[in-house]
């Protein structure tokens, strides 16, 4: 509305939020429930900017049920659409599905933007649009955001920030070409041979968006395509077209494992020189669009002068189970950036911090650990009658435990008065803690790929893992269930 001025002018707040996509509106939405003071700015002009620019080719890649065995206001239904941000509202629930077209189990980019922007809108989340964060210095325990609109100082800052900064890597030559964000529509590329350089989601979600247009596609990268890990992962949906057509020897379409010597431009298109790691050989390929499909890295600004540290080749902050940097204090990271936490990682498939399915629910723990840490919020622990049976139901029904596999656990302690519910919290604090006796549940994949219900049980400061039955149906409120759990809960003094 014209004249109204916005939201958060520049000044103390408990927490800073900087951010509009899901991970910023998420977390918000979180610290507001929370009942933690705290503003939100974003560059941006809208919420969910990023879904008005990414996936360049429309679909995502997270699927959502519209109709499932559960109504979509049950908690429950979360594990069936993976693509809605979560609130407690019923009317906030489940948005992204009421705007699927059902074309396809996966939305559209448009769809996901409306959802979100819906969720934004719905819940009343204010954001102080076009507010550029620009550089950071601390003020004693305070992190003080230097912005286009003034200085913002809080005892906690929250970046949600996305990875959306592209990353080439070191291959001479790679420059030249293009990188996934400036891929043109997929008729620009009609009878046209492309070298894809990378073979994880973004470039094969680029050849399958190019295989009804282009003449010829190369996917290339040093380490083959690891199909046993990809059979787990929704990146399956972008791989498998492309990947299907070179595997059966269809003409056209090459994933190549090979080391790229140079890429050298010429006035006709490009030259790319390689040479085999899987196999003995070179190659001497000619070709008309060279694209780097070799990720993103997070934007962080002026936050590695000052002293954060990365990981996975400077791409990610490197952060605690909670998602704080390890090495800047009061500095968090919410959506996409999270995957900066790695988690125990101990066996196959894990947890889906690098998309909203996964981040939703970093996002919950998140605001609640800020909360505690502020003093502003206590956790509440509700009283368990029958561990097993609590524990048991987590494992078949729990949302958070089956999206973020091997990250997150369902936590029940002792308090005073008997068993409490210790919540939703990451797995590796749980595991590093030694306080007090108690029991987790957490939802975990083995080498083979079969999903593996865990309880873990600690006791006098100890720890034992204890892997329960796999079911094909994932349902583990049988007899034969009650009966394995009472026995490795047995150890837990009574």
């Amino acid at each position: 509305m014209a004249g109204v001025a916005p939201p958060f002018p520049p000044g103390d707040y408990d927490v800073t939020v900087v951010g509009s996509g899901p991970g910023g509106l998420q977390t918000s939405y979180w610290l507001r429930r929370f009942g933690v003071q705290h503003a939100v700015l974003s560059r941006d002009g809208a919420p969910a900017g990023m879904f008005q620019r990414f996936p360049i080719f429309q679909r995502l890649i997270t699927w959502t049920k519209p109709d499932a065995p559960v109504a979509r206001t049950t908690r429950e239904y979360e594990w069936y659409d993976h693509n809605s941000l979560l609130a407690d509202e019923p009317e906030l629930k489940a948005l992204v599905p009421g705007f699927m077209d059902r074309a396809f189990d996966l939305p559209s980019r448009s769809e996901m933007e409306a959802g979100i922007a819906a969720f934004a809108n719905k819940a009343a989340l204010r954001v102080r649009y076009g507010c550029t964060w620009e550089s950071t210095r601390y003020d004693g325990d305070r992190v003080v955001l230097a912005t286009t609109d003034g200085d913002y100082s809080s005892r906690a800052v929250v970046f949600a920030v996305g990875v959306t900064k592209p990353w080439f890597a070191a291959v001479p030559g790679l420059e030249h070409g293009a990188h996934y964000v400036d891929a043109m529509e997929p008729e620009r590329y009609a009878d046209r041979t492309v070298f894809i350089v990378g073979k994880r989601n973004s470039g094969f979600e680029l050849a399958q968006g190019l295989l009804p247009w282009a003449r010829s596609i190369f996917l290339a990268s040093p380490r083959p395509v690891q199909t046993s890990a990809l059979a787990l992962s929704p990146l399956r949906v972008r791989y498998l077209h492309p990947y299907d057509e070179y595997a059966r020897g269809g003409p056209g379409t090459y994933v190549l494992d090979v080391a790229i010597e140079r890429i050298d431009r010429h006035a006709n298109g490009f030259r790319v020189v390689a040479n085999g790691t899987t196999w003995d050989g070179r190659l001497v390929l000619d070709v008309d669009d060279v694209i780097a499909a070799t990720g993103f890295q997070t934007p962080m600004g002026d936050l590695p002068r000052i002293g954060l540290v990365t990981v996975n080749d400077g791409r990610v902050p490197a952060l605690t189970p909670f998602w704080e940097s390890v090495s800047l204090p009061g500095v968090y990271f919410a959506g996409n950036a999270s995957q900066g936490a790695k988690g125990l990682a101990k066996r196959g498939a894990g947890a889906s911090s690098t998309a909203v399915n996964g981040f939703r629910y970093n996002a919950r723990v998140l605001a609640q650990h800020i909360a505690e840490t502020l003093n502003v919020r206590t956790s509440e622990q509700a009283p368990i009658a029958d561990l097993g049976s609590f524990l048991l139901h987590e494992l078949s029904t729990a949302p958070e435990l089956w999206v973020q596999k091997g990250y997150l656990c369902r936590v029940v302690g002792r308090g005073r008065t008997g068993l409490v519910d210790g919540g939703v919290l990451p797995l590796a604090h749980f595991l590093d803690s030694r306080d007090g006796d108690a029991a987790a549940a957490s939802v975990e994949v083995d080498e083979r790929g079969a999903i593996v219900p865990t309880i873990y049980v600690r006791r006098a400061g100890e720890i034992s893992e204890h892997l329960l039955t796999p079911h094909p149906l994932h349902e583990y409120s049988s007899d034969v269930y009650t009966k394995e759990i009472e026995h490795v809960l047995r150890q837990l003094p009574a």
